[in-house]
């Protein structure tokens, strides 16, 4: 079985999800990274962590890029 390797997603980043949030708002800001995800509702303001995999299935299109992370020297 072959696994797809980790989705790029950077502290900045906005998703779109494929399910909305109670409060009817669809698009998250990334605010942690690592194996659990730290996500920011961008209309409530609601902060919640998700497991990198779920969050990566869940999310639909990315919004917008936050900046890139140089390479470690």
């Amino acid at each position: 079985m072959s696994r797809r390797p980790p989705l790029e997603l950077r502290v900045g980043d906005v998703v779109r999800t494929r399910k909305p949030h109670p409060c009817g708002n669809d698009a998250w800001e990334i605010t942690r990274t690592g194996a659990d995800i730290g996500i920011r509702c961008t209309k409530c303001g609601r902060h919640v962590f998700v497991p990198r995999i779920k969050l990566e299935q869940r999310i639909r299109v990315f919004v917008s890029r936050g900046p890139e992370t140089p390479p470690p020297s």
